[in-house]
């Protein structure tokens, strides 16, 4: 079998890829990578291998590359093309290797930690395997695709005590930092009630009649992972993944887990919602997508309500722009008694309780982020890390409890829907906002209804739902995965 393992100056023209079988594993067990430690390389640094080489994983090669101390010395990603893009654009004094399957990368001894940035459904298995063989992980969010894998990431970070950080960036801005302690302080008096947003601006994803063939460049088995192999009628492979829930967890799951783990840091980090109800729906667009454009969701969080909103349609069909609450689209609102918070990554504003601005918090983005990662590998101390791993499966989690709300509900009508969250003052304003926004892009309901989530609940110390709907809702917590790409039971 040809060695996929291959060294490039930048410049050097990019051979074709290959399949790594691996050890022989029954399907049943899924691949398993060697359990050893990495050796240091020379001088101390630390040598990185960044997965996943799109949009995100060349913004965090780069960063990662400019680090003192810190050596790129891997690239991969199973779409050589997409390696290719990396290769001629980096350092030309620069030896480095790249790969198309994840697990020669995995396997290396020479490599001592590595990025995940690559579809969500690899995230959790990806970053589960380089624990076992020693290494440290800085995986973007979401951590994970199910709630379950999560878990067993978290597991696999305890059991192999290695240094996990999640890609939750907001964790480092230096203004968030100042305002939740400033927040925590008790300055404008205790939080009432918590709103997450992510109004962003998208487009229909498009749908083709026939299925789209994956690029003659990607290997599509290593690709696709754990996930199943399924028909796909988007014109466009890479990024559109976001809205397939096989290999994506919609906006929520996209530009959500910000916002989430910025709702559990206004609530001090403690637990999670004992109830969740989404409804919403996937409105104006008619494309290949399968996940909601516009959702909202309500928590029961210790008695403390909290909402979150997601808004992906443009105001009219022909206005590029899309609205705000309370002059926020991305970030979240945090109610306290005597006065809010409004913003999100770069700070934000207090507001008195006239609405009138009190304090800015200027942040710097989080910048900083991947470097608080490096200084916890070199210390080994999880306490350093900005946003260990737990965390991050936490913010995910809050995400991956509105979908299957979402996922498990059942078709309604205008009527039927009003009628169902009248009994909630807040509901049915966004309800009412959001039918509005609606009513500009002439939906036909009985064409495109409205889905009603159900009403579950949820028990933090088995990460399960309870009561009646608890069979139904327990399904979407663990996937059924794809051999021999499996999130092993047994970590």
């Amino acid at each position: 079998m040809t060695n996929d393992r291959r060294h490039f100056i930048a410049g050097t023209a990019l051979a074709a890829g290959s399949v790594f079988a691996g050890p022989s594993k029954s399907p049943s067990q899924g691949w398993r990578p060697k359990t050893s430690h990495s050796v240091k390389g020379a001088n101390d640094d630390i040598r990185m291998a960044c997965i996943g080489m799109g949009r995100q994983g060349g913004g965090t090669r780069k960063i990662f590359s400019e680090m003192p101390g810190v050596r790129v010395v891997a690239l991969c990603d199973p779409d050589e093309a997409q390696l290719a893009k990396h290769v001629q654009n980096f350092n030309p004094d620069y030896k480095y290797e790249t790969y198309t399957d994840v697990r020669r990368v995995i396997d290396n001894p020479d490599i001592d930690a590595i990025s995940v940035t690559t579809c969500n459904h690899w995230h959790s298995l990806i970053a589960i395997w380089a624990c076992q063989a020693g290494k440290d992980v800085y995986v973007e969010k979401p951590v994970s695709q199910t709630l379950w894998e999560g878990r067993q990431l978290v597991k696999a970070k305890e059991k192999y005590n290695r240094i996990v950080q999640s890609g939750t960036q907001n964790r480092s801005d230096v203004g968030l930092q100042s305002m939740f302690q400033w927040l925590e302080e008790g300055h404008i008096g205790k939080v009432k009630a918590v709103r997450g947003l992510c109004y962003r601006n998208r487009t229909s994803i498009g749908k083709q009649s026939q299925p789209l063939v994956p690029p003659s460049t990607c290997d599509y088995n290593l690709w696709l992972g754990p996930a199943q192999d399924e028909p796909l009628y988007r014109p466009q492979f890479h990024y559109d993944w976001h809205w397939d829930y096989n290999t994506g967890n919609g906006s929520i799951g996209n530009q959500g887990p910000h916002e989430t783990d910025l709702i559990r840091w206004a609530l001090g980090d403690h637990g999670m919602p004992s109830k969740v109800m989404s409804f919403g729906g996937r409105f104006g667009w008619n494309d290949a997508g399968n996940t909601p454009n516009m959702m909202v969701t309500a928590f029961d969080y210790n008695d403390i309500p909290v909402f979150f909103e997601v808004r992906q349609l443009r105001l009219k069909p022909d206005v590029n722009a899309v609205g705000s609450y309370r002059g926020t689209r991305v970030g979240i609102i945090i109610d306290c008694e005597g006065g809010s918070f409004r913003g999100g990554r770069g700070g934000g504003w207090v507001y008195d309780k006239d609405g009138k601005k009190m304090m800015q918090f200027k942040g710097d983005g989080g910048g900083g982020h991947r470097a608080n990662f490096i200084a916890a590998v070199r210390s080994r101390k999880e306490s350093d890390l900005n946003c260990p791993v737990e965390k991050g499966h936490y913010g995910a989690s809050m995400g991956h409890l509105a979908n299957i709300s979402y996922r498990v509900g059942k078709e309604v009508s205008p009527g039927e829907l009003r009628a169902q969250v009248a009994g909630n003052e807040e509901l049915l304003d966004a309800y009412e906002r959001y039918a509005s926004h609606l009513s500009d892009w002439n939906i036909d309901f009985k064409k495109t209804p409205w889905t009603l989530g159900s009403s579950l609940e949820y028990n933090q110390s088995t990460e399960r739902f309870t009561g009646a709907l608890a069979d139904k809702a327990n399904k979407y917590l663990h996937r059924q995965d794809r051999a021999p790409f499996i999130v092993p039971e047994n970590i």
